[in-house]
């Protein structure tokens, strides 16, 4: 069984789906309400386990009885949570988000995660060196930057370093560029970016694919680039389908699969979510 660590935030996602926007001072009643836990590592970790991966999730949490809540519904879907701060009392990042019925476009307002735990900085818990080192993929959304440089660095060990079976491939969900990514990119092996990630073809990572919504997905590998056409689905809800693109590139990824497989199976699993409204339901459909 293929084993990946996800390094990165965990949120309380609210989802309305609505018939129309909002417009201001307004009211109006929703089509639907769901709640699940969200974040790009998270989510990722969810897609990895559903598609029969060995799923942990390395996050801060705390003891709020939402924090409680994520890790209950992570947990429900096959991942193990690992909670860098467990003391921790304030509740965790909600966001709101506003799903389009007619389009399955969707609206997020939310906080900087790595704001709101800036008072509450997580640190690297103890076995985390070894978690990573034993994983067969490690994928880091940089939202805690302790702990995505303490896997990254654990993954990275040559061959023959204490605790280490040979490096392990890195990932980076590269939604937006952050501060600790200076210090982050030279141990990340696969950057996996937003359309919106600034100049990404330019990093100085081995492997790098830019993701463009229902767009071909360009790629830049060791002096070759090309395009990897996305599926196209009649589209309910486009709410976390980055997430299960990078959670079914690093399953395919830990597995064996080239990098342009990997992306190829990607973009059918993130084409599949887009195809199903709820932030759950699609996997029934894996």
């Amino acid at each position: 069984m293929a084993r990946g660590v996800f390094v990165g935030v965990a949120t309380v996602d609210v989802v309305h789906r609505l018939e129309r926007l909002v417009r201001p001072n307004e009211k109006v009643t929703a089509l639907g309400q769901e709640i699940a836990a969200g974040g790009p590592a998270a989510n990722a970790a969810v897609t990895f386990a559903r598609l029969g991966g060995e799923a942990t999730l390395v996050t801060a949490l705390g003891s709020h009885p939402l924090a409680r809540y994520v890790a209950a519904e992570l947990a429900s879907h096959g991942v193990s949570v690992v909670d860098a701060a467990p003391d921790a009392t304030v509740a965790p990042p909600v966001s709101a988000i506003q799903v389009l019925d007619s389009t399955g476009d969707r609206q997020v307002s939310s906080i900087n995660a790595g704001a709101f735990w800036a008072a509450h900085p997580a640190e690297p818990p103890s076995g985390l060196a070894a978690l990573a080192a034993a994983a067969d993929v490690v994928l880091v959304d940089g939202h805690h930057p302790l702990l995505a440089l303490a896997a990254a660095r654990a993954a990275s060990q040559p061959p023959g370093a204490a605790g280490a079976h040979g490096r392990v491939p890195v990932v980076l969900d590269g939604g937006s560029w952050k501060p600790v990514l200076a210090e982050l990119l030279p141990l990340v092996d696969y950057a996996v970016c937003s359309a919106v990630f600034p100049d990404a073809a330019s990093l100085e990572v081995p492997h790098v694919a830019v993701t463009r919504g229902p767009d071909p997905v360009l790629w830049w590998s060791e002096g070759s680039s090309g395009e990897i056409p996305v599926p196209s689905v009649d589209v309910q809800d486009t709410l976390g389908a980055g997430d299960a693109f990078h959670g079914a590139f690093a399953y395919a990824l830990a597995g064996g699969t080239s990098f342009q497989g990997s992306l190829v199976h990607g973009a059918r699993v993130a084409a599949l979510r887009c195809s199903v409204a709820g932030p759950r339901a699609w996997l029934e459909q894996l």
